[in-house]
């Protein structure tokens, strides 16, 4: 009997951009992938991405090559944005499991010599009451939760030090050193690295061209000794500018906001609020303002569905002013039907940002919305140390220019972000996050996220499942 072809091959791990030329040819040619293999070991992958991808523009070629990279003692604020990726996959050090306090910090490169000392004196001071509050949050927690007999010891210490890790957490903040793990194809790491030379911080422009550098390099770390001396991906590092479109749009819309917008709305509004934009265009126009505003969507989007259409227009063509073929469209064009405006601290945003099925946009790290403090920081006892300790951070923002000021914003302090999504990714998102095993900031975030829609939505809302935050289990991870 003649033996059935095989239908299933595996491709050991290659450079990344000689598996996207042999993929790439292996749809090209009427070859099986042994030979498509075997042609790219005789040629040139980097002329062929020259002619493809970067100038013909068939971006979807660098899909098919993937890059292992690490960000190593980087800051919080910079993983972050880092991470900002709809198309990535990584890891970060979790403030759940790791002890920060003697981390130390990152002092931003744009500080000056006093203000470098004004940074570290608040910097020093949140460390300090970081191992405090922690110290404190665990005996609370060791008295008010005694081990059940079939836990064992080792498993209910672990439990009970994410506990006190998740209120200590909120002392830690944007300037404390992280590392950070991602798998991400050759496409998205040269958006990545594009979208990073044009940051307005000077520690991530600089980190995207140490990215691009790496990549024109030999790897690091070594697994197979045969690769060891190949390049990760040379004609990308070629090719990685600083994505100027980026910044203009920015900073266009900026100053169209501060010459044309009326005084702000003194209405409060809710920690999360949920809008179904029935007005397309206003819809736009608004979410392309939020990122330059410190105004909810709520009032963006009314102001613009009151505009004429000539005004409306002013604020898409600022957008996209100077934008070429190359350019994407600003976030302000992208994004599912519900809107969620959501008012959350920094520790709780960073959990909420690894969701990539919904797109996400927020507004400058000023401080100006104060800050949490969990119910375990009274019932420990700690509440002058902690609230003294973020009392002075603030202060010293206040004092510090931007972007200095932003790495000091601790973990609990409050900002504004946009969530956009399908209602599939809502209940998701619910669902998960409200669990008991997960942080409390985030799984009261998530919790309202699944009331808004039961008000707007009730027939769909139905189908949300998710946890109320008053249901607990401390002994769950």
């Amino acid at each position: 009997m003649a033996q059935k072809p095989k239908r299933v091959l595996t491709v050991a791990p290659m450079p990344p951009e000689r598996c996207a030329y042999a993929l790439a040819r292996y749809s090209r040619s009427p070859d099986g992938i042994r030979q498509s293999l075997d042609w790219v070991r005789t040629h040139n992958s980097q002329n062929f991405l020259e002619n493809f991808y970067f100038q013909y523009g068939h971006a979807s070629i660098a899909d098919l090559g993937h890059v292992v990279i690490c960000f190593e003692g980087v800051s919080e604020l910079a993983a972050t944005e880092a991470e900002d990726e709809p198309l990535w996959d990584g890891q970060a050090k979790s403030s759940r499991y790791q002890d920060f306090s003697r981390s130390g910090f990152i002092t931003p490169p744009e500080a000056t010599a006093a203000h470098a000392e004004l940074y570290r004196s608040a910097g020093n001071g949140l460390l300090g009451a970081y191992a405090q509050v922690n110290a404190a949050a665990l005996e609370c927690l060791s008295n008010k939760l005694p081990r059940p007999n079939a836990m064992k010891p080792d498993a209910y210490r672990r439990n009970l030090a994410a506990r006190a890790f998740d209120v200590a957490r909120y002392l830690l903040f944007w300037g404390v050193p992280t590392n950070v793990g991602q798998v991400t194809s050759i496409r998205t790491l040269e958006k990545q690295i594009r979208r990073l030379r044009a940051s307005p911080y000077q520690e991530i422009r600089e980190l995207g061209l140490e990215i691009a550098e790496a990549c024109a390099a030999p790897p690091d770390c070594i697994w197979d000794e045969a690769a060891a001396a190949e390049p990760v991906a040379p004609t990308l590092a070629r090719h990685a500018e600083p994505d100027e479109y980026a910044g203009r749009w920015r900073r266009d819309l900026t100053l169209w906001a501060a010459q044309n917008l009326p005084p702000a709305s003194a209405a409060s509004t809710p920690r999360v609020e949920l809008l179904r934009p029935a007005d397309a265009a206003a819809d736009n126009v608004a979410t392309l303002l939020y990122p330059v505003t410190d105004r909810s969507f709520r009032e963006l989007y009314d102001l613009a569905a009151d505009w004429p259409a000539a005004r409306r227009a002013e604020v898409i063509d600022a957008a996209m002013g100077g934008r070429t073929q190359r350019d994407d469209l600003p976030p302000g064009f992208r994004g599912g039907p519900y809107v969620y405006d959501i008012v959350m601290d920094i520790g709780a945003y960073r959990d909420l940002h690894r969701h990539r099925r919904c797109h996400q946009l927020r507004q400058a790290y000023t401080g100006k919305l104060g800050f949490d403090t969990p119910a375990l920081i009274a019932e420990a006892a700690v509440s002058d140390v902690y609230s003294a300790a973020m009392q002075s951070a603030f202060d010293a923002m206040r004092m510090l220019p931007e972007p200095v000021s932003h790495y000091l914003l601790p973990f609990g302090g409050r900002s504004r972000f946009l969530f956009r999504m399908d209602f599939a990714e809502a209940q998701y998102i619910s669902r998960l996050r409200s669990g008991v095993k997960g942080h409390f900031s985030y799984r009261e975030i998530a919790w309202e996220m699944k009331c808004a829609m039961e008000k707007l939505e009730p027939e769909l809302a139905r189908l949300m499942e998710g946890t109320p935050p008053w249901i607990e289990d401390p002994l769950e991870r």
